[in-house]
């Protein structure tokens, strides 16, 4: 017991001893530990981003509008009375009726072929209406739009959501490329901690050779350094965690905005407890990691002749 409370106390001194030389130089760990909370954030927050924008177009699919084109021997009245019965349905929020005169105004101003339709001797559109579906799930919508392709009045039922399909396809190549740039990130925070770690290394050679000629081992001269690289990484992934929930307060009102555009009570979702813990846990092991090759390739130029 005595034997593994000697260790166990070295390495409490050890680790309050890292945290108290990095406290030591505060300006110039500091701006170390930030680099490595924005190298940290970068692909945290990226990914975060990405979830929040694949989140919530899974809702926008499943609330846009969509138009019935009605069949042309349709009258208005008629088209009138169809609108009010869709208008009733428990799953529609909204139907609102597009005449044909109304449309064909509509396509002179917006298609650009506004002298060509003048000429025309009959309005060549269908009445048509736009319907707002209360919401649910997709499987909700394609029912509805089955539904209403039924009715006799019905000649064309259009849903845009290719728009959300590029959209997730998009996320998919951004979600990849992220990835990537974890990985390389992750590399540049080890690259960085192990150059700090080198720094201490060359500063404290001395220290070092001393502490051999009286039979220190390896271990026990590594083992400081290695708690330093720990504390460089751990404070990195809490700059980085105040980064990221930071940029998520500035974008929560327009994300929130946009959302409503939508009719959608969406809001920007952050890191999670388990996502934090992850977080500090990366950035203590590859400060660990970093501090581990600067001590095995350095230390070894420390022996004493």
């Amino acid at each position: 017991m005595s034997f593994i409370y000697r260790y166990l106390a070295l390495h409490y001194k050890n680790f309050v001893d890292a945290l108290t030389r990095i406290t030591e130089q505060p300006l110039g760990n500091l701006m170390t530990i930030v680099v490595i909370g924005i190298a940290l954030a970068l692909p945290a927050g990226l990914k975060i981003m990405v979830n929040n924008i694949s989140t919530m177009s899974g809702s926008w699919d499943a609330a846009a509008d969509f138009t019935i084109y009605l069949e042309m021997t349709v009258d208005e009245t008629s088209a009138n009375e169809l609108a009010q019965n869709i208008q009733q349905r428990t799953d529609v929020r909204r139907a609102i009726l597009i005449n044909r005169t109304q449309a064909l105004v509509e396509f002179q101003n917006y298609s650009g072929f506004g002298e060509a339709l003048e000429t025309l001797q009959a309005n060549p559109l269908p009445h048509a209406l736009i319907i707002s579906p209360t919401g649910g799930s997709t499987s909700d919508i394609s029912e509805l739009i089955m539904a209403l392709e039924g009715m006799e009045e019905t000649a064309l039922v259009q849903l845009d959501t290719a728009w959300v399909d590029r959209l997730r396809s998009i996320l998919d190549l951004v979600l990849r490329v992220v990835d990537i740039v974890t990985v390389l990130l992750g590399f540049g925070v080890i690259i960085v901690i192990g150059n700090t770690i080198r720094l201490e290394i060359n500063n404290r050679q001395d220290e070092i050779e001393v502490i051999k000629l009286v039979g220190g081992s390896n271990g026990y001269v590594r083992r400081p350094f290695l708690y330093s690289g720990f504390w460089y990484g751990f404070g990195g992934s809490i700059v980085a965690i105040l980064t990221i929930w930071g940029a998520l307060g500035l974008v929560n009102s327009p994300a929130r905005a946009l959302a409503e555009l939508y009719d959608s009570s969406y809001r920007v979702i952050g890191l999670n407890f388990k996502e934090t813990l992850m977080l500090v846990g990366t950035g203590a092991l590859l400060g660990w990691a970093g501090a581990a090759i600067a001590t095995i390739r350095h230390l070894r130029d420390a022996d004493p002749e």
